[in-house]
């Protein structure tokens, strides 16, 4: 594989990598799920919200269901955070409506947003890619506490490009970005994510966010925070 020195993007995961998986567990799905069945009902109407609750039935394999049916659905893929990419759109919407009224400001880890700055600077293209909703990506990093972070962003990438445990996504994403996959950088907290960017053809690097430790068989290069990231 190519040296560090030919990266030309970085693909980063969100939730343990830019910031604190309690944020996402502890705020941004019990906020979504409470509201959920009242969002819905007050939004059937729309015809991204259709979409969604059309494309969660399809999911289910349900021919005919009744909008109580697909709230009740979507409710127990929210309890077993189900990688379901409707479910994602639809909570990404809500989460929209919370960051507009300022109901919570998006945690990412003191340390990302110098490093982000710091590689745009070298001319290092940024993108994201997480199970969230691109739009749910957006608003994270749009209200974060380090400020409006997605001018440094050059996109983002969800589970409608594949799964993030598929050699294939990562594939699918270094061709969207016009990028060969030993330039890309991709970093994550979770090893499976890296054995299938890995597979892909990119670079990987382990984040072990304290109070985990990097551990010495790790097969990936492992930083603790952003700026022990070498380019």
């Amino acid at each position: 594989m190519n040296a560090r020195g030919e990266i030309r993007a970085i693909l980063t995961d969100i939730e343990g990598t830019t910031s604190a998986i309690h944020f996402v567990h502890d705020v941004l799905f019990p906020y979504a799920r409470k509201r959920l069945p009242a969002w819905i009902e007050t939004h059937r109407d729309l015809t991204e919200v259709q979409h969604w609750l059309s494309e969660a039935a399809r999911e289910a394999g349900l021919i005919e269901a009744s909008l109580q049916e697909i709230i009740e659905l979507l409710l127990g893929w929210s309890d077993a955070d189900r990688k379901s990419t409707a479910l994602k759109a639809l909570q990404g919407m809500i989460w929209r409506e919370g960051y507009a009224a300022g109901d919570f400001v998006a945690h990412v880890y003191p340390d990302v947003a110098p490093a982000l700055r710091a590689w745009r600077a070298r001319g290092v293209r940024l993108y994201v890619y997480s199970s969230g909703s691109v739009e749910a990506q957006k608003q994270l990093f749009a209200h974060s506490e380090a400020g409006d972070l997605t001018p440094l962003f050059s996109g983002y990438f969800d589970t409608g490009i594949g799964a993030k445990r598929e050699a294939a996504a990562y594939a699918r994403i270094a061709a969207a970005i016009d990028a060969a996959p030993a330039q890309v950088l991709f970093l994550s907290d979770i090893e499976a994510e890296l054995d299938a960017a890995h597979s892909a053809g990119m670079h990987t690097t382990l984040l072990c966010r304290p109070p985990a430790a990097c551990a010495a068989e790790s097969r990936y290069p492992c930083a603790h925070d952003f700026t022990a990231i070498a380019l």
